[in-house]
């Protein structure tokens, strides 16, 4: 397996007004609270950019600041629990990803700052009063999922050309995979595509979703989130045993399986994250960071899963590809 990447990074942008951290203990390091939506091991490829760029800035993990690693693995009633624990472990910021986490961490606390990595729609979630001036706790990079929806069909479309009836797979305990799963299907019905919606509220819902298909969906868009990540190879399997051709917004889907992927670069966003984070260390007011948006989008295609599919990529969408997995 190769890969071919050509665009580059533009670095973030944003100010900050200093504010007093809450005071430590004599000797206690300043300690961030990793919220992860998924699996240590899922989330390997954004958490290894955002350590490496703490380390960039200064901070290493166990010699001048401590990183407290927790996993939901899916599962909902974990944010609640996980974002409890920091406070009671009093950590000096949150970071998180995924429109429940952070609702979940503001609902329990309002002091400590928290930083999302990735959210859809802050401020319709209610997350931040405004992109430009957030106010409160939160801050971080807004991810606008629910945008991409119709250039990720006109994508898979390309390698699709007969494609007329679309399945849409999201999780409904998301709000955010909700407007997303609107929006899909609005822009479906912009391209005169016939559409079945699968809403999950968990694992088990998975492979039930598939066998209620029964052949009827030419191919699949999953939206991205923490359960969906989580059960990314089961998903892509399934697919795949269903001759789906499968779109995602992140491109470690297509590494599990999944055919094409087109969304923001979120190892980039995890270390702007981590800018944000330094920022706050040094005493910024979450409040006054403002809430920045991807500025590199990736497009991915796996060649191997097209020719399991029996699928033929252009060479146009290939030339285009920021990454192509062989």
């Amino acid at each position: 397996m190769y890969s071919m990447r050509r665009r580059q990074f533009i670095t973030l942008i944003g100010g900050a007004v200093a504010w007093p951290l809450p005071a430590r203990a004599a000797g206690k390091l300043p300690t961030i609270g990793f919220l992860g939506p998924n699996t240590r091991s899922a989330a390997s490829e954004w958490v290894a950019p955002f350590v490496q760029r703490l380390r960039e800035l200064g901070w290493i993990d166990a010699r001048n600041v401590a990183i407290e690693y927790r996993w939901t693995e899916g599962r909902a009633e974990r944010f609640a629990e996980i974002a409890a624990e920091f406070v009671r472990l009093k950590v000096d910021v949150i970071v998180t990803s995924g429109t429940p986490a952070v609702v979940a961490s503001k609902q329990a606390t309002s002091v400590i700052p928290i930083v999302f990595a990735t959210a859809g729609d802050p401020v319709g979630s209610g997350l931040v009063a405004s992109l430009v001036r957030p106010g409160g706790n939160v801050t971080g990079l807004a991810t606008l999922a629910n945008e991409l929806a119709g250039k990720r069909l006109e994508l898979l479309r390309e390698v699709v050309p007969g494609l007329r009836r679309l399945a849409v797979m999201g999780n409904a305990g998301n709000p955010f995979t909700v407007l997303e799963l609107g929006e899909v299907r609005a822009a479906a019905g912009r391209l005169g595509l016939e559409v079945d919606t699968l809403e999950i509220w968990g694992a088990q819902d998975i492979t039930p979703a598939f066998e209620g298909l029964k052949s009827r969906a030419d191919a699949l868009y999953v939206c991205t989130d923490g359960l969906a990540n989580t059960n990314r190879i089961r998903i892509n399997t399934l697919a795949l045993g269903a001759r789906l051709p499968t779109m995602h917004g992140s491109r470690d889907y297509v590494e599990a399986g999944g055919l094409i992927s087109y969304g923001p670069n979120f190892p980039d966003l995890f270390r702007r994250a981590a800018d944000i984070v330094d920022k706050i260390l040094h005493g910024a007011k979450p409040g006054d960071i403002p809430v920045e948006q991807p500025t590199k989008f990736d497009l991915v295609v796996s060649l191997t899963t097209a020719k399991a599919l029996g699928l033929d990529v252009p060479a146009t969408l290939l030339t285009r590809a920021d990454e192509v997995l062989e």
